[in-house]
């Protein structure tokens, strides 16, 4: 009897053998109920103390340590988060199922803007003012805030099933956290890293705050586009071809036009000097000015410009202009310096005019050049995106509404030379661009390059942590491989790292500047007070305390400036190696970091420069990243588009083993995509699962040790199976010890549906269902179901935790768990890759057959595989190949046999065969049908008693009926 005959044609008689059917028994249920299931599950695991009994039975073992990557204690969990920490929970399962030791602390970020924005929040929804709130209160409330979300995370994390020391959490804001981090701090300060300096750095005029690269996302914006020409003032060519002149600069940030010091060219680029001579009635630019501008730009600006005639005066290579000076254009107004035109290798020829205007308050290649040259920087603008103060012309307006006043102003002096027949100074033309701009991850607003006094860490000079950083990074393995390239490039060409930030929730910047000199206080003792002062009352004592706690009688506090800039989050989570790893079952360096693809310009770069800089070597073996979770049309996740996938909605209506499934059946290294008929597939993969685990738990009823064979007493079938299990424990293994998981778990789901539910076990049912249970074929079948239900059951555990673990204990008892276990061993003596060639050939030639027996079906001819008769036609250099094999039981029909084909096989060009055997033929089985195997056979009915079973349901019966009556 097998799932291919469901028909009976004497219901009532075969009913009465259905007692004497070994079918399938289970406790296991055929639905998961995972919704309902998994809570229960969770508080049982809780009751039986799971957690410890792992730790306990860890004693002893080599370590494999994880260091958890810190989320943001700062609302409710989103599908990204659930992408990673599954990600992870599976990696460290998968290790302690391998036999190491893993202590998995889960950790948060608590400190910084997010959370200091939601407190920010609640003071505008109250209409109260946060500038008047008391510091010490503001962080208690934002460390209030923390504390609320770090717990619901960590609930929601447990709800995905994720296995940690949960007690033993870590987040930046404990005390000892905070301590650690300031003598991180401290390490830079004492080894001359450390260094306060004024230099442009992403600034963001809502948040009043530097922003570090990580915080920033780009968006498109559209900008208000300029020429502007400056006259020159000074010729420095020998045939005056600048007199009369003016240099022409392009820039999208007309905001930037007061900051200007100088202008950038190129020496290697050629430069010409055109005369206007005829341009469009709305053009700013006169007939007869002349106009300095890179040759191979010359048709894009007129075009730009309006200029619709114009030839060339001079050609001159851009070395020429060395020592050239212009005048600002707004020069008369507050703007009376000289503008000096400076060699940079930055620019070029491929957009614009050649020329870059200079602001070095405003941008990182500005400010080099201009620094070099001994220009100074002004500062003017203020935290709040206002010119300050002292502006000419523009005080208190808003950078980002300074475009129409700025044009105005460059437009008046334009008139101005055109009627009194000066060199063009002013607007050439204005416009707009629509471009990628960077805004604050946070408040979604666009940033500015703002040059203020910042704290910054080295990267070259003496500590050397650039060069040392890249030389570390040699000897860390990259998941996938190709991310190496992007974490070494962004190290390469980072600027010294900002660590400052002018905000109130952190830890401070705990440092003392001497007053006169300007000098940072570089003194052990003096930082090992505010470490110990830190580590018993957190970073408010850096607040709450007078400077001369920590000064002591050696300094006079009057001539101290105590800084109160909070560090960079990313410094925080990047020094968490340090108060994490080093702790008794976390060894450092940490085996293996994993995060987003967006972590190396974050924490993998910060975790990377940190810990260089303080101890000389990554605190990580291994990085693997993951990608980005995108909907099924691939676009990123938004509540306007209605298009967000929340990892509670989906525990709650699918449960959270379908969320699992869902990562490890991804590319977890490309953007991944989730939707609701994404999710609708991976509830089906499950349901085929779950249903294989079902059929092995219900067919091994009753098993025991004593029943199994040794594998040498094996059928050729079930020594395939167990060679298929070589190839999986081969491929998690290799998983294992790479990290790379990605399609283990999608061609595992296919050997259960191919070869196992669609093959194997589909051969073996009558063996199962119908032989004695003392008879060797069922015997060797259940000892294989054995292997494969301690096999599959575990290697699905680390993945499906839930649904593996209601399975293990359906068979061995509620006291136990599959999260105890380790995966099997496999012998050695099980791989037989001459098996499996052999197999592939059988199953060809099986597929083949049942081809035939479905058009045979299809026809009428017959209604089931089971009154089918075949013959198979053999090639006589093959029958050897096929022989051995009981093609009946094989092609699950009543009767089969073997013809020879006088010829050999055909082979291909390569010498291959080709097929084996011929078109099989199909007939009617002979003989009366067994009631109950449900095989037609010649020999129902003739010897058997009763007549309707056929001579091995016979001998079952009747062994069944003479142990009932000795047992009664």
């Amino acid at each position: 009897m097998t799932g291919s005959d469901k028909t009976n044609t004497n219901g009532a008689a075969a009913d009465g053998y259905r007692d004497t059917v070994f079918l399938p028994t289970t406790s296991f249920p055929m639905r998961g109920n995972l919704p309902k299931r998994e809570p229960e599950l969770l508080a049982r695991w809780k009751e039986m103390d799971l957690d410890g009994k792992i730790l306990a039975a860890s004693e002893g073992k080599p370590l494999f340590v994880l260091h958890d990557g810190p989320p943001y204690a700062n609302g409710h969990l989103h599908i990204g988060h659930a992408l990673n920490k599954i990600l992870k929970d599976v990696i460290n399962r998968s290790h302690r199922m391998s036999g190491y030791a893993v202590h998995y602390v889960p950790g948060w970020d608590c400190h910084g803007l997010p959370i200091e924005w939601k407190v920010e929040e609640e003071y505008r929804k109250a209409k109260r003012d946060k500038d008047s709130i008391p510091v010490l209160q503001f962080r208690a409330e934002c460390r209030a805030w923390a504390a609320k979300w770090l717990d619901i995370q960590m609930s929601e994390f447990q709800r995905l099933g994720v296995q940690g020391e949960w007690s033993r959490r870590y987040s930046t804001m404990d005390y000892s956290s905070e301590s650690a981090i300031a003598e991180e701090i401290g390490r830079f300060l004492l080894n001359g890293a450390l260094y306060r300096g004024l230099r442009p750095v992403m600034w963001s005029p809502v948040e009043k705050t530097a922003l570090a690269e990580a915080e920033i996302e780009y968006h498109d914006h559209t900008s208000t586009t300029i020429h502007v020409a400056f006259p020159i003032i000074k010729d420095p060519t020998p045939n005056h071809a600048l007199a009369g002149a003016s240099a022409v600069i392009w820039t999208t940030t007309p905001w930037t036009i007061p900051a200007n010091r100088a202008i950038a060219f190129n020496p290697d680029i050629t430069y010409v000097v055109l005369e206007v001579d005829d341009a469009a009635p709305e053009a700013f630019i006169a007939p007869g000015a002349r106009l300095i501008v890179a040759a191979d730009l010359v048709d894009q600006v007129c075009a730009s410009c309006g200029i619709a005639a114009h030839h060339i005066l001079h050609s001159l290579p851009g070395s020429a202009l060395t020592g050239a000076v212009a005048a600002h254009p707004l020069r008369g107004q507050g703007y009376d310096f000289d503008v000096p035109l400076l060699p940079a290798e930055f620019v070029t020829a491929d957009a614009g005019t050649g020329l870059v205007h200079l602001a070095p308050s405003h941008g990182e290649d500005d400010f080099a050049v201009c620094r070099a040259n001994g220009i100074e920087v002004p500062e003017l603008v203020a935290d709040d995106g206002r010119y300050v103060e002292h502006t000419p012309l523009f005080a208190g307006v808003h950078v980002f509404k300074a475009a129409d006043p700025v044009c105005d102003a460059l437009r008046a002096v334009m008139e101005k030379s055109r009627e009194t027949g000066a060199p063009a100074a002013g607007l050439v033309s204005r416009g707009e661009l629509v471009h990628s701009y960077p805004h604050s991850w946070r408040s979604r607003k666009p940033v500015i390059y703002r040059a203020t006094p910042q704290w910054f860490i080295r990267m070259d000079g003496e500590t050397n942590i650039r060069t040392n950083a890249l030389r570390a990074l040699n000897d860390v393995t990259f998941v996938p491989a190709q991310a190496r390239n992007r974490l070494t490039s962004m190290v390469a060409d980072r600027p010294d790292w900002c660590i400052s930030r002018q905000r109130a929730w952190g830890v401070p910047i705990a440092v003392f500047v001497n007053r006169r000199t300007g000098e940072v206080l570089r003194d052990a003792v003096v930082m090992e007070r505010i470490v110990a002062a830190f580590r018993t009352e957190g970073a408010d004592a850096w607040y709450d305390s007078e400077p001369s706690r920590f000064l002591g009688n050696e300094y006079d506090a009057a001539e101290y400036e105590q800084v109160f800039d909070v560090v960079d989050v990313w410094f925080e989570s990047g020094s968490t190696h340090a108060f994490v790893l080093g702790q008794p079952g976390l060894r450092f360096p940490a085996d293996l970091y994993l995060e987003g693809s967006d972590q190396h310009r974050g924490w993998f770069q910060s975790s990377l420069l940190e810990s260089v800089g303080t101890r000389g070597v990554a605190p990580y073996r291994t990085l693997v990243t993951n990608g980005f979770v995108l909907d099924e049309q691939g676009r990123k996740m938004s509540k306007s588009l209605g298009n967000v996938i929340a990892p509670q909605d989906v525990n709650d209506t699918l449960g959270s083993d379908i969320l699992r499934l869902w990562v490890m059946n991804s590319d977890t290294n490309d953007d991944l995509r989730i939707g609701k008929d994404i999710l609708k597939q991976q509830g089906e993969l499950y349901r085929r699962l779950r249903n294989t685990l079902r059929w092995l738990l219900g067919a091994l009823e009753g098993f025991s040790e004593e029943e199994a064979l040794p594998y040498e007493q094996l059928p050729e079938l079930e020594q395939w199976v167990l060679h298929r299990l070589t190839d999986f424990n081969s491929m998690i293994r290799k998983a294992v010890d790479t990290h790379e998981w990605v399609g283990v778990y999608p061609a595992l789901h296919g050997f259960c549906t191919t070869d196992l539910s669609a093959f194997y076990f589909d051969v073996r049912k009558d063996t199962i269902y119908c032989d004695a249970p003392d008879s060797v074929r069922r015997r060797a079948a259940r000892t294989v179901l054995d292997v494969l239900h301690r096999c599959l059951t575990t290697w699905l555990a680390p993945v499906l935790v839930f649904t593996a673990d209601d399975a293990w204990t359906a068979r061995f008892g509620q006291d136990k768990s599959v999260h105890l276990e380790a995966f099997p061993e496999l012998p050695e003596q099980w791989r037989n890759p001459e098996l499996e060639a052999r197999w592939a050939t059988l199953r060809a030639v099986r597929r083949i057959v049942t081809t035939e027996i479905e058009t045979a079906r299809r026809s009428g001819l017959i209604g089931s595989s089971l009154q089918a008769s075949v013959e198979l036609p053999v090639y006589e250099d093959q029958v050897d190949a096929l022989a051995g094999i009981d093609w009946a039981e094989l092609a699950i029909v009543s009767q089969a046999e073997i013809s020879v084909i006088a010829d050999k096989a055909p082979r291909d060009e390569h010498d291959n065969i080709v097929m084996p055997c011929g078109v099989p033929v199909v007939s009617v089985a002979d003989g009366a049908k067994c009631e109950r195997c449900w095989k037609v056979l010649p020999e129902v009915g003739q010897d058997s008693t009763p007549p309707t079973l056929c001579v091995r349901c016979a001998d079952v019966v009747s062994h069944a009926h003479s142990c009932s009556s000795v047992g009664g």
